[in-house]
């Protein structure tokens, strides 16, 4: 049996229900195609990032900048989901640096000297397109007072609201996610400013699946997003269709790092 992890964007619970929908569609799509080892479920006991190098992966989804940095060449890529909400570009996204509506902070410059939330330093969201809309202002020295890393977005979003962090980049998809299901806990957050953009998060599979493999799971992508009953999963996910990018079109993300990196910005 192969093991399927969608879980970058299953919280709040609504989005839980709506992926779990969305695999029961594609599970039928392809055991019709003839896939063998196809899960009934998503198994959702496994850490996200556990997944990606899983050899048994079937599908999974990933972060863009760790897809860049440490798994070409190593899974292969899937199709990149296209959302709908503010901030997405077709395949591409960018994220919202927030802080909280009672504090003077109306720029990026206005963040200099504040505590800044990573959900993690190997988030292309909430670490690196941060650090790329920050290292060309900062100079060659330390821009934020201090960093928290918070393990998550939502995490980010709640150390901003309570005040033990001043700001942090949140991804254009959980923010809508949030305010839309969870709006209380962005009731006290209003964005100051946006990333660049970048590659979303694709979905993935594993390094040795075939091309027939990788053409089925692309087949079955392409089919819940024309399907008319499942039109209701695709409003609640903000999904809009799938885009095959090649393995280039990331490596965007690591020139923002490097770039960044070459101004002399390292405070994460």
């Amino acid at each position: 049996m192969s093991l399927a992890s969608i879980a970058m964007y299953v919280t709040p619970p609504p989005l839980a229900q709506a992926t779990s929908l969305l695999w029961s569609f594609l599970h039928e799509q392809l055991v019709a195609a003839g896939l063998d080892g196809v899960p009934d479920t998503l198994d959702q006991r496994i850490a996200y990032d556990e997944a990606w190098m899983r050899p048994d992966l079937l599908l999974s989804q990933t972060c863009g900048y760790p897809y860049a940095k440490h798994l070409r060449g190593k899974v292969r890529l899937v199709a990149t989901p296209v959302y709908s909400h503010p901030g997405c570009d077709g395949p591409f996204m960018r994220s919202f640096i927030i802080a909280r509506q009672d504090r003077a902070i109306g720029s990026l410059q206005g963040l200099r000297g504040t505590i800044a939330a990573i959900n993690g330093p190997d988030s292309n969201s909430g670490a690196n397109l941060f650090r790329a809309a920050v290292a060309p202002i900062a100079g060659d020295r330390p821009f934020f007072a201090d960093i928290v890393e918070t393990g998550s977005h939502g995490a980010s979003i709640d150390a901003v609201a309570c005040g033990s962090a001043d700001c942090a980049a949140i991804d254009c998809v959980t923010f809508a996610n949030i305010r839309r299901f969870d709006p209380a806990r962005t009731a006290s957050i209003r964005i100051v400013a946006e990333t660049p953009a970048g590659p979303g998060l694709p979905f993935i599979t594993a390094g040795d699946a075939t091309d027939i493999q990788v053409s089925q799971l692309r087949q079955a992508l392409a089919a819940s997003i024309a399907e008319v009953s499942l039109a209701p999963v695709r409003d609640t996910l903000g999904l809009s269709g799938f885009v095959v990018l090649s393995d280039a079109a990331y490596e965007p993300l690591l020139d923002f790092a490097r770039q960044a990196e070459a101004s002399g910005f390292h405070d994460f």
